[in-house]
C-alpha cells in the first residue's frame, strides 16, 4: 500500500483512474504531466486494467479505450500525444509540430527513440514502463521539457546526462535551472543483477560501487540514487531532483510489473504537457 501523499508525490483518484504526480511540478502552472497505474483502463488478467503497452492480447477496444483515458487525464486529444519507441538506448528525439500524434494517431517514422524533448505547446511526450526509471525534466526558464525511459541500460550509459546535454545545445537550458523528477521503479532491494553486469557498471564509474551492495553472488544496485548522482553530474541541483522512491515490484497492487509478475503485465506511462 503506497501513501496517497508525500512530500514529493500526490496519488490522485478520480473514479477508477488512478495517476501519480511530482508534488514541485504540480506548482508550475503551465506544466502538465503524470505517472499511471495500474488502475482505469479496461484490460484484463495479467493487465487488469490500465494497460498503455499496445498489446495484440488487449484487442482494439481495450486499446483505444486505455489511451483515451490517458489523453483525457492530460486534458488533450489523442492525436495531441507523441510516443517513444524505446529499444534500450540513449537516443533523444527533439519533438516538433510535424511529430504530434505519432505513436498515437498515426504510425512512428522513427526507431530507437527512448527520450523525447520539446518546447512545442499542447503536445504530451510519452514514455513506457514497467520497472524503469521514468526521468522528467522541465526548465521554467526556457519552457522545455523531457522524458526519458532508463532502465539499467539507458542509466548505465547516462541518458540522463544525454538529455541534459540535448536541453542546453538545442535550447540553451541552463542545467542549475533544471527541475527532474524520478518516477516508480524498482528498488535496490529488487534490482538484482549477476556479476556481469554488476562489473559493466562498475568499469563505466567507480563511483557507482557506493550505491551497490552484494549478497552471495548477486549485487543488488540502486538505480534511483545513481540516477540522481547522474543528473547531478551533469550540473542539476541537488534540491532541484525529485524522486518518488516508490518501487514497481513492491507494489504490484499499484503498478505493473516486469520482475514481480514474471514477464506476464501491462504496460505504464509517463506523459509531460507544455499548455
Amino acid at each position: 500500500m503506497i501513501e496517497k501523499e508525500t512530500d514529493t508525490y500526490k496519488l490522485h483518484i478520480k473514479g477508477e483512474v488512478q495517476y501519480l504526480t511530482f508534488k514541485r511540478l504540480d506548482a508550475f502552472p503551465e506544466l502538465r504531466h503524470l505517472f499511471t497505474t495500474r488502475h482505469g483502463g479496461i484490460s484484463t488478467g495479467c493487465r487488469e486494467s490500465w494497460d498503455l503497452g499496445f498489446s495484440e492480447e488487449d484487442g482494439p477496444e481495450a486499446r483505444e479505450y486505455n489511451c483515451g483515458v490517458l489523453a483525457d487525464v492530460m486534458g488533450i486529444s489523442q492525436g495531441d500525444m507523441v510516443w517513444t519507441q524505446q529499444t534500450h538506448t540513449t537516443n533523444i528525439r527533439r519533438v516538433t509540430e510535424d511529430d504530434r500524434g505519432k505513436g498515437a494517431t498515426r504510425p512512428r517514422d522513427y526507431t530507437d527513440v527512448d527520450g523525447l524533448v520539446t518546447d512545442c505547446r499542447g503536445i504530451a511526450l510519452v514514455t513506457t514502463h514497467a520497472d524503469c526509471n521514468a526521468l522528467y525534466f522541465y526548465d521554467p526558464v526556457k519552457h522545455v521539457i523531457g522524458l526519458a525511459h532508463s532502465g539499467w541500460k539507458g542509466t548505465l550509459h547516462r541518458i540522463g546526462k544525454v538529455m541534459v546535454n540535448k536541453m542546453q545545445a538545442d535550447f540553451g537550458c541552463n542545467p542549475a535551472d533544471l527541475v527532474c523528477g524520478i518516477g516508480p521503479s524498482l528498488c535496490q532491494d529488487c534490482f538484482e543483477v549477476d556479476r556481469d553486469v554488476a562489473g559493466m557498471f562498475s568499469a563505466a564509474d567507480a563511483a557507482y560501487g557506493k550505491f551497490a551492495y552484494e549478497k552471495g553472488v548477486k549485487t543488488y544496485i540502486d538505480l534511483w540514487a545513481i540516477n540522481e548522482y547522474i543528473l547531478q553530474g551533469a550540473g542539476v541541483r541537488p534540491e532541484n531532483i525529485l524522486c518518488m522512491g516508490l518501487c514497481t515490484k513492491e507494489n504490484t497492487d499499484m503498478f505493473f510489473s516486469h520482475r514481480g509478475q514474471h514477464g506476464k503485465r501491462g504496460t505504464m506511462a509517463a506523459a509531460m504537457l507544455l499548455k
